[in-house]
């Protein structure tokens, strides 16, 4: 793995998407810039009608798809495991492994790890990305929140909240027209095609601007563990465990890539919202993608072999 492959592999697939974050940090830095008002727009139109427009154009067989699925599941949950392990070792206090459980579980499968397969190893990867992506949504819609409640959400609400989830609708509608062989309408396929062309850089736009609205932490042990397990353990847990579930060619590539994003901007929300340590997870998710160059970069050769 020589220096040249590297920064041709670096400049070719890692650099578009951080120039463009790049600009959007600039935009939420110098500007007033309403990023939730975005994250909707994002949330609501652009990321389900990519996922709905994924799926839809290439008919993913039912075996593969309960392979993600199984995988991403088992993918997520290990993580949680070996977290809470080293959190319950290191005695971090209560909030901060909480923070840092959920931002160690959940990457940024979405806003980076999308257009990063896309661009290392094409569309036919992308369409698992995708999947793989709302199934991180639907896990962390559901686990995510009771971790961060800590006790205060029951399942029941958390159950409720996938109704919630767009890209959910957008995956049963891609199911029910791949499976009754329905042709769209030129009109409908034409929306679609616009709005799913137009949520990569919707998405990295605004994975800048969250980032702008970084705050550090005094929790350096807990922002150390969370980055080394998700950029480093991760990769390594995603490649042994796509050895029973026999990942291989377009699945093996966006499985692992998407197994191995840096913690999702989202977790900055939750940990908001339920009153855990906010400013340990956004230094974590700043932290985190401004590194995962360094570890992503060598992945993608590793996986383009």
């Amino acid at each position: 793995m020589s220096l040249s492959i590297l920064a041709s592999t670096f400049a070719n697939n890692l650099l578009p998407i951080l120039l463009l974050s790049g600009a959007g940090f600039a935009l939420g830095k110098f500007l007033s810039v309403d990023s939730r008002t975005i994250g909707r727009v994002v949330f609501y139109i652009f990321a389900p009608m990519l996922v709905f427009n994924l799926l839809v154009q290439n008919d993913i067989k039912f075996t593969e798809a309960i392979t993600v699925v199984a995988f991403t599941l088992t993918m997520i949950l290990v993580m949680g495991l070996i977290t809470l392990i080293f959190g319950l070792t290191m005695k971090l206090e209560r909030p901060i492994l909480m923070a840092v459980l959920i931002a160690t579980m959940f990457g940024n499968t979405g806003n980076y790890g999308l257009p990063l397969v896309s661009f290392a190893f094409g569309e036919d990867a992308l369409r698992y990305a995708g999947l793989y992506f709302v199934t991180t949504s639907i896990l962390f819609n559901t686990v995510g929140i009771l971790i961060a409640s800590l006790g205060h959400t029951n399942l029941k609400d958390a159950l409720l909240g996938l109704l919630k989830i767009p890209t959910v609708y957008g995956l049963l509608l891609a199911v029910l027209i791949n499976g009754f062989n329905i042709e769209l309408p030129v009109a409908l396929s034409r929306t679609i095609d616009l709005a799913a062309g137009g949520s990569i850089p919707m998405m990295i736009v605004l994975l800048g601007i969250e980032l702008s609205r970084v705050q550090w932490s005094s929790s350096l042990r807990g922002v150390g563990l969370s980055i080394s397990l998700r950029l480093l353990i991760a990769p390594a847990v995603a490649l042994l465990l796509s050895i029973p579930f026999g990942l291989n060619g377009a699945v093996w590539q966006a499985g692992i890539i998407q197994a191995s994003m840096p913690a999702a901007v989202n977790t900055t929300i939750l940990a908001t919202e339920y009153k855990l340590d906010s400013s340990l997870v956004t230094a974590i998710v700043f932290l985190g993608t401004l590194l995962s160059p360094l570890t992503l970069t060598p992945l993608i050769v590793l996986l383009g072999r």
